[in-house]
């Protein structure tokens, strides 16, 4: 069934309401409006307020909830309106949640989800992504899917996971993006890379919008003759480093892009572990296409500026296989 990207959120978590009554939602306006991008709509209505919980303004507060609910046998999934807002609920989340199974040795399954992002002009409070303050965290999986069917394989998979699991939904591709969806019960394990498009002469290491920007420079470089190899890691945290190794021994050198800002990105992880498992295979330096260190402007020319885009990555591309 065809489906956008934020349609097979929405169905992943209607399914696993529907098989599972321990799941339940939290969050800003996720009842009687539908959610900020609507899609809770109708959500209210099939499952009632006591599944579909509408809390006040309050981060900390929603995830405290969750928590406490997730220590009690219950399953919340937990929406940040904007994912920006998660910084109120940091301290809940990072040291509260993700050391619980260390500390009592207990499950915390819960789901922190939300929009993140930049490219529609949200400016700096409603454009972040800030995946890799939660894989510095220890003890939280951390998701960011690029495509429908990934994104409800994957959130299925979160919900029913025993750890917390932040879940990462890039706005801009919550309608922009439409694929046939497995229907019914569909899981994607966590952890898991998927290459995307196989090639020979270089491999991108990516996630999430950058995915994007990698197929659309990989198919303007083939008429060059560079065949490129995207590589979709789809979870930072399980981190399937031996899908990422085999593609660079494979194609000789690498590239790597998100569009989180460049420095202390997830990106600089995966040239160190590039570094210093496949070094003897790499014909270039890795080298890393992000955004610049900066907040998001709201001005569409300057945030265009800031972010990365598929003209940035495939100069980035054609430099590194120039080497």
């Amino acid at each position: 069934m065809i489906m956008t990207y934020l349609e097979a959120i929405a169905d992943a978590m209607r399914q696993e309401m529907r098989r599972d009554p321990s799941v339940f939602m939290i969050g800003e306006d996720i009842g009687t409006y539908g959610g900020a991008f609507k899609l809770t709509k109708g959500f209210l209505d099939e499952f009632g307020p006591g599944r579909i919980m509408d809390a006040p303004i309050s981060e900390a507060a929603i995830i405290g909830a969750a928590i406490g609910a997730s220590l009690n046998g219950m399953r919340p999934i937990a929406e940040m309106q904007f994912i920006d807002f998660i910084t109120n609920g940091f301290n809940q989340l990072v040291t509260v949640a993700g050391t619980t199974a260390y500390r009592w040795g207990l499950p915390v399954p819960m789901v922190v989800r939300g929009p993140s992002g930049g490219g529609v002009g949200g400016n700096p409070f409603h454009s972040r992504d800030p995946e890799n303050w939660f894989v510095h965290a220890t003890g939280l999986k951390v998701v960011c899917p690029a495509f429908p069917a990934d994104a409800k394989g994957l959130m299925t998979a979160s919900i029913r996971d025993n750890n917390p699991v932040i879940f990462f939904e890039h706005k801009g591709l919550y309608r922009k993006i439409k694929e046939d969806v497995p229907e019914g019960e569909y899981v994607v394990p966590l952890g898991q890379a998927n290459v995307v498009r196989p090639g020979k002469h270089v491999s991108v290491i990516c996630y999430g919008s950058a995915v994007h920007m990698a197929l659309a420079a990989a198919d303007t470089l083939s008429a060059d003759g560079v065949d490129v190899e995207v590589v979709d890691i789809r979870t930072l945290v399980p981190f399937d480093e031996e899908t990422v190794l085999a593609s660079v021994r494979k194609t000789g050198r690498a590239v790597v892009a998100h569009e989180a800002v460049l420095t202390g990105g997830f990106g600089g992880e995966i040239v160190a572990r590039i570094t210093e498992k496949a070094f003897r295979y790499l014909d270039a330096p890795v080298v890393r296409v992000a955004a610049f260190d900066s907040p998001t402007p709201f001005a569409p020319t300057l945030e265009a500026a800031v972010l990365p885009n598929a003209e940035k990555l495939g100069q980035a591309i054609r430099n590194v296989v120039a080497f």
